[in-house]
């Protein structure tokens, strides 16, 4: 027995050893990385980099405790944390930099995105989320600082409410098991940020499986933690925080970033803790250095002292490790050398590999320009020959597609009108097509789902009502079209302020949470960064979330995460990664500055990628949600306030009739002009249609577009314009806001300007946000009256005979 013990010892001690000195080679072949991809930028072969130097031992005791079926949601820095999982190769960290397209080579931002900005996929060509326990996962990283956390919340809420409800596991395609942790790593000057204190807060209440990394080198670019928080020190700001007994709260545990042994403990024992018991832990990584400065854009000497700058050096998380080693008798000076020799060739070897592929990338097609050039110059024609400059860009240090491109474009500029050249001309013509063609699949595609479980492709399913249809409140139809949907669907889950137990404000959730439980159906606090992070993260790992913000106007509370993270992660990621959450909300007219508003230009301009739904009643808002499920990308449904009460019939296929995505409705045939608004003013629209027929036989068709993104993707409006020859954009957005996002779709998109006798017309709300009361309301948005008075007067503008002035 203890000849087998000591065997067994010894097989452990030697395998730590491999580990410490596996560990060594990984910190310090990162390390080359970081130095070498900075001077690739400073030499002009790359644009930009930002690296993990200073935080390689961190991340390796961090990521020695990721296992499969873990989700990471973290700081730009992560590289050491990615080579430690081999979810990232030296070869696709220079592919970062240089920005090479090949997602083969860089499969993580396909030249979409900076460096060190790592995704993993988590849904497969035929758009199914599944497997995702048997692989490490990332979420995509996104620059904006804090912005990774609040997802967080909904990656680790996903762990804990399959343990608390195992039923659920088998819902969700072997995705989650219960016993997942969400890995979050931040640097210390953004935990500033109020998402990043919000994110705590929710966590602490909610008791989830997740654990941030913060990593305190001192600084936030420039500006030291002096000025960033309070008593210089996150872990004990957060003390308040910490979990007692018979409490919830978090723990909160402190390391040093260059004591490797200290490290690798603390890392240790809070994630098996975090992960065991399901309490967010915070592990503040105290006195960790940046040797290359923030990023290749600056450096760090100009903003640190003289003793910082020599502490930064003594205390380098590399040096440190390697003279542990030594002394404690773990390697000779020898074995470490050839350990460092080793990766410094690994990580060169990277590089020139990386810059091989990224300049082979598009040789065909300098070659094929290369020979219309050369066909020109043998011309003979001096004004033709772009010989000399042709060369200049075929040999740029750093060459790019905009330069060929541009070079092309150009020499196309100059060749128009000269005769001769028809073949050249062709040729070149065919060349640009062809390069413009590739570049749009690299650089402008995948803004929303493409493949078979893009919403696109849902098809409508008109709804039904029987003759003997009872009239409900709008909000009526909604809960028991939710009633449906969550019967329907096992894995859909819905949350936010007076979402669960009261069943919303306006009783659009009503019996919910009893009929479903809580876990499914739950309240939030105040918090709308996190309710749409929390969306977010559930989405990611399988589940269907309904994240409700209580009103519209309460939607910029949660702008940055829908943003900077939801809207773009489809594009980021070439499609590789998926959130199909819902948000629901409720906007537009009721009374008050903060209760009626309709900030649509805000949501066009910043939420491109997520479809924006705005029915006119709850029967039309019931079908969206019922195509939105059946598809795979995200979306914003904003209910009309009016219509919660408002009686409509039943229909009698409740969650199963479904409304197109990009399709608009004719709501009233008409032949003089066409109306096109959304959301309640399709109400004002059609009594002004009315009125205007009854009083001036003037008749208008009304056309609600029911979705602004997509928008009409079959291009109903404009074969309306050929009737009509006149159009008018209604809506209670400021001036220049979605009315005029409609009249460049109109008329610049389906080229509707050919068929117009008069001028386009927009009607759109007060430039200020609207009044209080039932006055305030009508004397600041469209009304009956203001629709009738716009259209007679386009009606005057081409008869003025037959229009007399409205005196």
């Amino acid at each position: 027995m203890y000849l087998e013990k000591t065997v067994v010892l010894e097989s452990t001690e030697n395998k730590a050893l491999t580990e410490i000195l596996d560990d060594y080679y990984l910190a310090y072949l990162s390390r080359q990385l970081s130095l070498l991809g900075r001077r690739e930028v400073h030499n002009g072969r790359a644009h930009f980099g930002i690296f993990g130097d200073g935080k390689e031992l961190t991340q390796i005791a961090y990521a020695r405790n990721f296992r499969k079926g873990d989700w990471r949601s973290g700081y730009y820095r992560d590289q050491t944390f990615m080579l430690y999982l081999g979810l990232l190769q030296p070869e696709e960290f220079f592919a970062m930099i240089y920005g090479d397209t090949d997602l083969n080579f860089n499969p993580s931002t396909g030249g979409r995105n900076f460096n060190n900005h790592f995704s993993t996929r988590n849904i497969d060509e035929n758009g199914q989320i599944k497997d995702l326990m048997t692989t490490y996962n990332s979420a995509s990283d996104i620059s904006p600082t804090a912005g990774q956390i609040p997802r967080l919340l909904g990656l680790a809420q996903a762990s804990k409410l399959v343990r608390e409800h195992p039923e659920l596991k088998e819902k969700l395609n072997n995705n989650v098991n219960g016993n997942e942790v969400a890995f979050g790593s931040i640097g210390d000057a953004s935990t500033s940020e109020g998402m990043f204190f919000e994110t705590i807060n929710a966590a602490a209440i909610m008791q989830v499986p997740l654990a941030i990394a913060v990593y305190d080198d001192g600084y936030g670019i420039s500006v030291p933690k002096k000025l960033q928080t309070t008593k210089e020190s996150i872990s004990e700001v957060l003390k308040g925080f910490k979990k007692e007994k018979n409490t919830n709260g978090l723990e909160i545990y402190t390391c040093k970033g260059w004591d490797y042994e200290d490290l690798v403990k603390t890392f240790e024992k809070s994630i098996a803790e975090c992960r065991e018991k399901q309490v967010p832990a915070l592990i503040h990584v105290q006195e960790v250095t940046q040797p290359l400065g923030h990023s290749t854009s600056g450096s760090h000497e100009r903003y640190k002292s003289k003793e910082r700058l020599v502490w930064e050096k003594e205390f380098d998380c590399i040096s440190q490790f390697k003279k542990w080693i030594l002394e404690t008798g773990k390697a000779d000076e020898a074995q470490l050398e050839e350990i460092e020799k080793r990766a410094t060739k690994r990580a060169r070897q990277a590089r020139d590999t990386a810059w091989k592929h990224y300049t082979e990338s598009y040789s065909a097609e300098t070659e094929s320009l290369a020979g219309i050039v050369s066909q020109l110059a043998n011309k003979n024609i001096k004004s033709v020959d772009h010989s000399d400059e042709f060369n200049a860009v075929k040999n740029k240090l750093f060459p790019t597609r905009r330069a060929l491109f541009s070079f092309a474009k150009r020499l196309k500029f100059e060749l128009h009108g000269i005769d001769g050249l028809t073949a050249e001309k062709e040729d070149l013509k065919n060349w640009l097509g062809k390069f413009e063609a590739r570049t749009k699949v690299m650089y402008n595609r995948q803004l929303h789902r493409e493949g078979v479980d893009s919403t696109l492709n849902v098809e409508a399913v008109p709804v039904q009502i029987d003759k003997d249809a009872p009239m409900v409140n709008g909000h009526d139809i909604l809960a028991e079209n939710f009633h449906k949907l969550f019967a329907k669907y096992p894995n859909l889950v819905t949350f936010g302020e007076d979402t669960g137990f009261m069943g919303d404000v306006n009783q659009g959730m009503k019996g919910m949470q009893e009929a479903f439980g809580e876990h499914r159906v739950s309240d939030t606090g105040i918090r709308e960064t996190t309710i749409i992070g929390q969306g977010v993260g559930l989405a990611l790992r399988g589940f269907r979330p309904i994240a409700e913000i209580q009103y519209l106007d309460y939607l910029m509370y949660g702008l940055p995460t829908l943003s900077d993270d939801l809207a773009s992660m489809q594009y980021r990621t070439m499609g590789k990664q998926a959130a199909p959450m819902i948000i629901r909300t409720r906007g537009h007219q009721l009374q008050g500055m903060w209760h009626a508003g309709s900030p649509m230009q805000m949501i066009l301009g910043a939420m491109r990628g997520i479809f924006l739904c705005v029915p006119r009643n709850m029967t039309q808002a019931a079908g969206m949600y019922n195509s939105l499920l059946e598809g795979n990308d995200p979306a914003l449904v904003i209910e009309p306030l009016k219509g919660y009460n408002v009686k409509e019939q039943l229909p009698s296929n409740l969650g199963e009739y479904k409304v197109a995505m990009g399709v608009p409705e004719v709501l009233n045939e008409g032949s003089d002009v066409t109306l096109v608004t959304y959301a309640w003013n399709t109400h004002h629209a059609v009594k002004a249609a009315q009125l205007l027929k009854e009083l001036k036989n003037i008749s208008v068709e009304v056309i609600d577009v029911q979705t602004l993104m997509p928008f009409d993707v079959n291009h109903r409006i404009v074969e309306s314009i050929k009737k009509t020859n006149k159009v008018i954009f209604v809506d209670e957005d400021v001036p220049g806001g979605a009315s005029a996002y409609m009249l460049q779709k109109v008329i610049d998109e389906q080229k509707a300007f050919n068929y117009l006798d008069t001028a386009p017309v927009t009607l759109p709300a007060a430039e200020h946000r609207p009044a209080y009361g039932i006055d305030g309301e009508y004397f600041t948005k469209p009304t009956v009256e203001r629709i009738y008075d716009a259209i007679y007067n386009m009606m005057r503008e081409t008869n003025v005979k037959k229009y007399p002035p409205l005196d």
